[in-house]
Order: structure tokens, then sequence, then C-alpha cells
């Protein structure tokens, strides 16, 4: 079977570095930070919540050298380069502005924004201060969906018809929990939806229409949804998302002359498989780097946004926030199909 190589990889060492401060030190950050001090050159060199005393714990934890008890004291550090924004998804928009207009660059963890309103407006303080942001769509950056963009150059998959995706994890249901909070912005589709819808629109852009079906749980938040994206030529795209089931986690780009099957957890770092039009595996392309989960591939849209910001860009080339204002869109459309149609008592 052929073997594929990413090309042109980016050393996670050796490159340019930013300075980097953390908002919001949860679990996220937490993998965010160690991926970075574990791969990377890339220096944490503040941290900053609400609470001094969870600041300093995850100072002490990070070997951090800088805590604070108000974002506003972070964005005040002139040792910190760009923020990475790690708060639930209601807060994303509010931070990220605060950090751009106090002359910060920006790392949001996905999605961009609760809204793609709200992605506008971190999209135009961006534009307004000159300043570097992207969204934490940090699958983007693994070496499998490289190698996938270079099958689609090709041409050898042919004419793109469908794109499958699907990804959950079970969560019991807690009104206090984010995910079960709409104050928070929870749910599926923003929370594990959006990997899987973005994969669509990777492939095969915008669509011409959406339709969404899901379920509610009680507190009225989508906990399971599958989103059906329609393009010109009957193309379509199927993004299944859950906080009820752990699904399959698999994705598969299809085209009239083979397909693509990026095995599980499609976020995550790991293989894919090409098959030819009989349905025969071709081709494989096996991931060699030893980052086997999605915590430990953090580090890569960190190495990638100091290249971008070395290279005077205020947005990525690769991620454009075109593109996650585009899925928030989406999402946005989705989520309002469920909470017309779904029925928590179902």
């Amino acid at each position: 079977m052929r073997q594929l190589t990413e090309p042109d990889p980016l050393p996670l060492t050796g490159g340019p570095k930013l300075r980097w401060g953390i908002q919001a030190p949860g679990v996220i950050a937490g993998q965010f930070a160690t991926s970075l001090r574990r791969f990377t050159d890339q220096p944490v060199t503040a941290v900053a919540s609400r609470s001094v005393g969870r600041a300093e714990a995850f100072a002490r934890d990070h070997a951090i050298s800088s805590a604070y008890g108000t974002y506003e004291q972070l964005l005040d550090d002139p040792e910190v380069d760009i923020v990475y924004v790690a708060s639930p998804h209601s807060h994303h928009c509010e931070m990220a502005v605060a950090a751009l207009q106090a002359g910060k660059h920006v790392l949001v963890e996905k999605p961009l924004a609760a809204t793609a309103a709200e992605g506008e407006r971190i999209r135009d303080a961006s534009v307004t201060a000159g300043r570097f942001a992207m969204e934490a769509m940090h699958c983007r950056f693994h070496p499998r969906i490289r190698v996938l963009d270079m099958l689609l150059k090709s041409g050898d998959l042919g004419d793109i018809r469908m794109v499958t995706a699907d990804m959950g994890v079970s969560v019991p249901v807690d009104p206090d929990h984010r995910l079960f909070a709409p104050e928070l912005a929870g749910g599926t589709l923003l929370d594990m939806g959006v990997y899987s819808i973005w994969l669509g629109v990777h492939v095969l852009g915008l669509p011409s229409s959406v339709a969404c079906f899901g379920h509610l749980t009680e507190t009225g938040v989508d906990n399971q949804a599958v989103t059906v994206m329609s393009y010109a030529g009957g193309r379509q795209a199927v993004a299944s998302s859950s906080l009820a089931t752990f699904g399959s986690g698999l994705a598969c780009v299809n085209g009239t002359d083979g397909r693509v099957l990026i095995h599980s957890r499609h976020s995550a770092p790991g293989n894919l498989t090409v098959f030819d039009a009989k349905n025969q595996p071709v081709a494989e392309f096996i991931d060699h780097s030893g980052f086997v989960t999605a915590p430990e591939g953090l580090c890569r849209q960190a190495v990638w946004a100091a290249r971008h910001v070395a290279d005077g860009l205020i947005e990525s080339p690769h991620h454009p926030l075109s593109t996650s204002i585009g899925v928030l869109r989406i999402i946005d459309e989705a989520r309002a199909q469920v909470a017309a149609t779904g029925d928590s008592r179902q």
C-alpha cells in the first residue's frame, strides 16, 4: 500500500515564538499549557482568572511566572504577546475583543464565538487593531488534514459528492455543567458538532441550505443533532454530534473515484486510509508524530499562530476567520431549527 507523508511539516521548535497569556484556566487551558510545555518552545508567561487563587494554582502546576486575579491585569502585562481565550463559549467574544483592543493577538478556543454575529465582532476588532486572531480549531493543523488537502488538490478522488463526520461524548445531564447551561451557550452543536460541521465546510465550502434535526435536554440545549448541509449539484455533508453517547468518531470524504477514511476520532491526531473506486485500500497516512490524543496536538495551532504573526498576518490563510464565521452561521441555523422542533420529552 502506498505510504503518504505530510507536505512541508512545520517544526514545533526552533521557529518564531510568542509569549502566551492564558485566560480562564480550566481543563482545556491546562491541556493547552501542557502541550506547549512538553512539545514546543512557546513560553506561557501569564495566566488570569476571576479568582486569583485559581490563577496561582494553575501557574504553579504549569510553571507560569505571573498569575492575575483579573483579566485586565493580564492584558496590561507587557510580557504577553498573545492571549489564549479558554472561557465558556458565551464569553469568547467579549474576552477576545478586549484582548485585541489592548493590542494583543488572540487564539480563541473553538467555537470562535457563540454566534456568527459575535464572530464578526472579533473579526472587525482584529482588523481595527491590526492584530492576529484565529479560532483554535486544532484539528485543522493535524498532519492528516494536511494530507487530505493534498489528496483533494490532486483530484485523485474525483468529484467529491459526500462528506460524513461523527463526534460524540457521553455526559450525564447536569444543569450546573456548562455544556447544559443555555446562558453559557451549551449544547452539542457548539461543542462537538463544530468539528464535524467544520470538516464539511473545509472540504465542500459553505452550503446552499442547512437542515438539522435534534433533541433538547430539559435545560433547553441541544444534546444530540444531525446536520445536513446541501450544495449545488446534489453534494452533501452530514455532521452528527451528541452529548448523550459516544459515536464512531469517524469521518469520510467520498468522491466518484475514491474515498478517504479519517480514523476515529477525526478531530484528533491520527491516521487516514485512501480507497479506490472499487473500495479497495490503496494508500494510507500513518501519523508517526507520537501524538495520539487531541490534547497532545493542541500545540500545533500555537506554533502556526506564531509563524503567521511573524509573517505579519492578522489571520491564518489555512484557517481564516471567514471559515469560522461561516461555520457559526450554519450552527446558528441548526440551533434555531432544533430549538423550534426538538422536544426534550421524546
